[in-house]
């Protein structure tokens, strides 16, 4: 079943697939890493109040699933999640 969030002016169900990518696609997200990133990830979500569904990060790439309130902005959530 399908959930939707709503805030004063709209109702919403935004989902959008984001992949990250180093600098010449280098493999540097390893263990050590890639554990910290993920933490990183999750805490600024909660202070930008957006919601990280599903998260994978590879050894040269990060996808993420991100829910976020249409009127904040995908953009605004990805330039600081970078």
């Amino acid at each position: 079943m399908r959930t939707v969030q709503s805030n004063r002016n709209v109702v919403y169900d935004c989902k959008y697939h984001v992949v990250f990518c180093p600098k010449y696609r280098r493999k540097v997200l390893v263990s050590p890493v890639s554990d910290r990133l993920k933490e990183l990830f999750a805490e600024k979500a909660r202070e930008l109040e957006v919601t990280i569904s599903s998260m994978e990060i590879m050894p040269d790439h990060v996808h993420l699933l991100i829910q976020c309130d249409p009127q904040f902005g995908i953009h605004r959530a990805v330039k600081h999640l970078k």
